[in-house]
């Protein structure tokens, strides 16, 4: 007598199969989405950082007398 527990299920299976799917297609969307807003805070980062030592570096204009 064989172990019920231990026979392949193909029901079983093909959900497990599709659940993967499904979080491999979320788990990528997700990285992407991280990528995208890393690369967009870095590219801000260098922006302030580079306003910042712009305006340290340069004089300030004069203002006109009246």
């Amino acid at each position: 007598m064989s172990n019920p527990w231990s026979k392949k299920n193909p029901f079983m299976s093909m959900w497990l199969s599709g659940a993967n799917s499904i979080a491999g297609s979320a788990r990528s969307r997700m990285t992407a989405e991280g990528k995208r807003q890393a690369a967009s805070l870095m590219t801000a980062g260098a922006n302030e950082v580079a306003n910042f030592w712009r305006n340290a570096l340069t004089t300030p204009s004069k203002k006109k007398k009246r």
